[in-house]
């Protein structure tokens, strides 16, 4: 029996030495999609592991540009001066490959109330610190029916570059001229002097706004629900007060034209649709398209690829079960003859 065992022990140890493991960092917004989604069921039907580390997108694509991982999430698209920069240093074009959309929650803690009423110009107003206190009149306007207290509003940020953050500034950007000029839209922005509540990746912001009364902040919708915030009203374009979800995040997103190398550089923000949730926002994976810069091995290589065809296939599949968006069938496939171009060492992967 002993020696059964150890044949056992010393084959299963074999076989996990050898299972190819791929690594990515980035995105937190994508983090839920990726660690309780896409890997359990990709390493279950492939036997590939992946390990994936929500750091923000910003220190995930500097990682993709010093060659620690194989892939970044990122929901923010790379600019033409970054992707300019990162060729020149490496040698290789980065592929921006969508693989999902979701909206970006206004969560709040105000004890007692959960049907908050917020439009574009109040809500860039308290991000600018010039409405102060939850009971200033402008939100009061909104909200006849709820008794607002007297509390001073805490906005909560990301403190790390982050693709959530370029998200909700770039709502922000599109609907106040004020914010445009004065803060802008971007991974990191330089947040008005009162916004001092700084926390990193979604959990961060989720978990500021769950301890301090009077806060508010903006996250990926799994991470108020998991914290059990309450989620704004958010007034959209078409004048209609939508909560965020997956349907009023698929009414956002249809008939959206994406571009041809599947950059969205605006987001999709302050939708017309009139069901449709005005915060909305893609999230990729960005790989070299020559894979021999940031894969040890072909064999590596050709993990990547298989884990890009698996999720742009079988993984749209499991989107809506996570609360995101699956991305339409014409963009599946040009994303799908994009992985085709990736290369290790000049050869084809396909």
């Amino acid at each position: 029996m002993k020696g059964i065992l150890a044949v056992a022990t010393a084959t299963l140890a074999l076989g996990l030495a050898t299972a190819q493991t791929l690594t990515g960092a980035g995105s937190t917004f994508a983090l839920p999609l990726q660690t309780e989604t896409y890997i359990p069921n990709f390493t279950k039907a492939t036997g590939i592991r992946v390990n994936y580390q929500g750091v923000g997108s910003g220190a995930g694509i500097r990682q993709l540009t010093d060659k620690v991982v194989n892939f970044a999430g990122s929901d923010a698209p790379l600019t033409d001066a970054q992707l300019k920069d990162i060729e020149a240093k490496t040698g290789s074009k980065v592929l921006h490959i969508p693989i999902a959309l979701g909206p970006v929650a206004i969560t709040y803690n105000l004890p007692g109330i959960t049907d908050l009423r917020l439009d574009a110009e109040v809500l860039a107003q308290i991000m600018l610190g010039k409405i102060v206190r939850w009971s200033d009149p402008k939100i009061a306007a909104l909200n006849p029916n709820l008794k607002l207290p007297n509390l001073m509003i805490s906005a909560a940020h990301r403190s790390d570059g982050s693709g959530t953050t370029f998200i909700f500034t770039s709502y922000l950007a599109a609907i106040s001229p004020e914010w445009k000029s004065k803060v802008g839209a971007g991974q990191a922005v330089n947040w008005p002097a009162f916004s001092a509540l700084g926390g990193k990746g979604n959990p961060g912001v989720a978990a500021i706004v769950a301890q301090t009364q009077g806060a508010i902040g903006y996250v990926e919708i799994k991470f108020a629900l998991e914290n059990k915030l309450p989620m704004a009203e958010l007034k959209n374009a078409s004048g209609n007060y939508i909560k965020p979800s997956l349907e009023s995040s698929k009414e956002a997103v249809a008939g959206v034209e994406i571009p041809e190398d599947l950059r969205l550089p605006n987001q999709i923000v302050n939708t017309k649709a009139p069901q449709g949730y005005p915060i909305v926002g893609a999230t990729w994976m960005l790989v070299y398209q020559k894979q021999e810069v940031s894969a040890k091995s072909e064999a590596d290589a050709k993990a990547m690829v298989k884990y890009l065809e698996w999720i742009l296939t079988d993984g749209q599949k499991l989107n809506e079960g996570a609360i995101f968006v699956k991305l339409a069938p014409d963009v599946v496939q040009r994303a799908l003859a994009l992985v085709a171009t990736m290369t290790y060492n000049g050869k084809p992967l396909k």
